[in-house]
Formats: structure tokens, C-alpha cells, sequence
């Protein structure tokens, strides 16, 4: 079985061979560029690192590294496509505090301030994220609660997708499908209407969070009015996406939505359900009538209590599935959803376990949690807790993928 055929039949509950496993298939599925090149050395590869995200310094993972780790899956992002096909030489070469040196995309814009600290620039060369001298990544330097005012009328989400980003996506999806044998997972247009990502990316309020979540509740209709075009711009993009590249892709990101914190969900579940959840059934809905992907959504934190709503809303999979939050427990998913939604994350949590045990621990830790999630017939790939951290042991991670592989075998033998 390779390793298309295993993650297809995983996300449609029947029984793979092994685990699927994932590494970089998004942004919150990835590796630290510098504990990557370390891990790559390790394994006699010395090629250059490439950026793959500039804010989170997030490595390309190579598909020679992708096949040593028995990797299944790919990323296919608009944003990224054509970067991804290029040679390391072609984009911007800087060294990191570490010292090592590493290729960022051509079009990254990064100014060293006197402190020693950097910021990165956007195309009109306005400073938007900062990372302290001997940071490990940029924090956005725009405040999650300030004083600013939603102007609803100012809100003009992105509705089309340039020539050149299609026909980039379009070559990649080709090039992936043709000469590997992974599933790939497309990224290009999403929702994201909670959380950070609501106010940090400027796709929904021109104002703060708190003022937004306020808005939830008290200018429902507006909000709405909101919600609902920003749905209409997305699936006019997708129908883009789709056309150029849908046809190689098994599933799709229609959503990062980072909706819950360490300790609960961060909205009342029945407001969740009022204002929040026919907009993503609205989206889903138009996925599933129209393209053959599922739809996969990624949201940190306690969102225990908004499962069930997005699984009647039409989300079939799940990422990054944050056992360490509350009501998260592997065992307690699995009893009250692990039929209903495919579960893509929760097998090594990366806060405690991955940067701070022994390798001996780790890997009874990932065989405990590959044992739960993959009770089912299918139904669960398996990835880490969000991105991997510099200051991981590598010795760490290579336990990790071992008991990720060993142990997923073993489960469905």
C-alpha cells in the first residue's frame, strides 16, 4: 500500500496498513528549520534549509527526508507553490542567531534593528512581526486587544486568486502527483473567524478580538453580514483552486480557527453554535457538493465541546488535536467522536513531552496515544501537537517518528 492508498483509506474509516504520519503537510504541522537541518545531517543529507514559513521559521521538509521518515503526506499551498519548486539558491540566503544559514522566499523582506532583534516587512515595506536577537520566530506586532474600532464597511476579504499563483499551484500539484506517492493536502483560501487568527491576519475585523467576540453577541446581525461574505469570497477562491489543482488533492483547509484556549473553548458552546456554525456548514456544504476533498480544519487548544457541532456542520478531519488541553484526553475523543471525525494530530504533545522527556519516554508516550487514536478501523494520521520547536532534542524527534512508525504497524496487524 503506498502511501496515497493509506491515507485515503484512513480518512474514510477503513483500515490502512499502518498509521499514516504526518510532517509539514501546514503550518501548524511543521518542524523548526534548525533542529530540521540537524535531523537532516544526521541522516547524511546536507542540503540547504529552505523556509517554508518566514513568521514561524518553518523548514521545506525535502521529500528525501519526507521518504527516510515515512512521511505520507504533502503540502500543496497557494501562497508557497512556487517557492516549493524552486532551487534554495533563488531565495534570500541569511544566517539565523544559531548561526546557520538558511534560505528564505525571494520576495522576504527582514530589517535588523539596533537591538540586534529583526522585523519583517510586508511588500509596502511596513514592519508587521518582530523576533528578538536569539529569538526562534517572529510574534506579530500588532495588539490582540486595542482601542480600534470594526469598521464592517472597511471588511473586503480576499476573493480571487492571481494567474500566476494558479498555474504556480497547478505545476506543483502536477509535479507531487507525478513523482511521489503521497496524498496531498491543499491549502489556498479558509475561513478563520475566532481566535487570534481573526484579528491577526486582518481577513475579518480592522479592530480587536475582544471587541469582535463582543460583536458575537451584541450586533449579531452584522456579524453575520460579515461572516457571510467572507464565506462567499472564500468559496469563490476555491472554486479557483479547484479548478487549477482540486483534482490531485484528497483533502482541503477551509479553516484556521484557532478557537479554544488551554483550559475551554473560547466562546460559549451555544453561541459557537448560533453565529459560528452555519457558516462553516455553509462552506462545507459547497465542498462537498462540488470537489472530491474533504474538509479539514485546524484549531488549537480546549474545543472538546464545539466537536460535535463542527462534525453536523460537515468537518471530516481535525488538526492538531492538543491532548494537553482540557477535555482533550486521547481516551475521551476517541469514546465520544473517533467515528465521526478523523483525528490528524495528538500523538506527541509537543509543550511537555516532545522538548522536555527522554527518548525512552517519548516513545512510550507516542505508543500510548497511536494505541488510542487508531482503536478504530482508520480514522487517524498521525502528527505531533502542532510545529516542533528549535530547542527540541533531535535525539527526541527521532524517537518520536520510530514509535510513530514501529507503533503504527503494530496496530492494525
Amino acid at each position: 500500500m503506498n502511501s496515497r492508498q493509506r491515507v485515503n483509506k484512513a480518512v474514510n474509516f477503513e483500515k490502512p496498513d499502518r498509521v499514516p504520519i504526518d510532517l509539514g503537510a501546514i503550518r501548524a504541522s511543521g518542524i523548526n528549520a534548525v533542529l530540521y537541518d540537524k535531523l537532516k545531517k544526521r541522516m547524511g543529507i546536507n542540503t540547504p534549509t529552505k523556509i517554508h514559513d518566514s513568521m514561524q521559521i518553518l523548514a521545506e521538509v525535502e521529500l528525501e527526508v519526507l521518504d527516510r521518515l515515512n512521511i505520507d503526506v504533502v503540502p500543496l499551498e497557494g501562497a508557497d507553490a512556487k517557492w516549493a519548486g524552486m532551487d534554495a539558491a533563488e531565495g534570500i540566503k541569511r544566517k539565523l542567531f544559531c548561526g546557520l544559514d538558511v534560505y528564505f522566499p525571494p520576495e522576504t523582506q527582514i530589517r535588523e534593528e539596533p537591538d540586534g532583534s529583526w522585523v519583517l516587512l510586508n511588500p509596502a515595506g511596513q514592519a508587521y512581526a518582530r523576533m528578538p536577537k536569539d529569538g526562534f520566530y517572529f510574534d506579530f506586532i500588532r495588539p490582540t486587544m486595542s482601542a480600534a474600532r470594526i469598521d464592517p464597511k472597511k471588511f473586503k476579504p480576499r476573493d480571487t486568486v492571481s494567474d500566476e499563483e494558479l498555474n504556480s499551484m497547478a505545476n506543483r500539484a502536477r509535479f507531487l502527483y507525478d513523482n511521489t506517492d503521497k496524498a496531498i493536502l491543499g491549502w489556498g483560501a479558509s475561513i478563520s473567524v475566532m481566535g487570534l487568527s481573526a484579528l491577526l491576519s486582518d481577513n475579518i475585523t480592522q479592530g480587536s478580538l475582544d471587541e469582535w467576540l463582543c460583536m458575537l453577541m451584541l450586533e449579531k446581525e452584522t456579524a453575520n453580514d460579515m461572516m457571510g461574505r467572507y464565506v462567499d469570497a472564500v468559496i469563490k477562491c476555491l472554486e479557483l483552486y479547484n479548478q487549477a489543482a482540486g483534482q490531485y488533492c484528497f483533502a482541503w483547509g477551509i479553516a484556521s480557527d484557532d478557537a479554544g484556549t488551554q483550559r475551554g473553548e473560547l466562546i460559549a458552546p451555544q453561541l459557537f453554535a448560533e453565529m459560528i456554525k452555519p457558516h462553516y456548514k455553509r462552506l462545507c456544504d459547497w465542498v462537498h457538493t462540488h470537489t472530491n476533498w474533504k474538509t479539514y480544519l485546524h484549531s488549537c487548544g480546549s474545543v472538546y465541546h464545539y466537536i460535535p457541532h463542527w462534525i453536523e456542520a460537515g468537518i471530516d478531519i481535525l488538526n492538531p488535536v492538543q491532548i494537553s488541553a482540557a477535555n482533550m484526553e486521547p481516551e475521551r475523543l476517541m469514546k465520544d467522536f473517533g467515528d465521526k471525525i478523523v483525528f490528524w494530530g495528538g500523538g506527541c504533545d509537543t509543550q511537555q513531552v516532545l522538548p522536555l522527556a527522554t527518548p525512552q519516554e517519548v516513545k512510550k508516550h507516542v505508543e500510548h496515544n497511536i494505541t488510542v487514536f487508531a482503536s478504530g478501523a482508520g480514522g487517524y494520521i498521525f502528527n505531533q501537537v502542532h510545529n516542533i520547536q528549535q530547542n527540541v532534542p533531535v535525539e527526541n524527534l527521532e524517537a518520536m517518528f520510530e514509535a510513530a512508525y514501529e507503533t503504527g504497524r503494530k496496530v492494525y496487524q
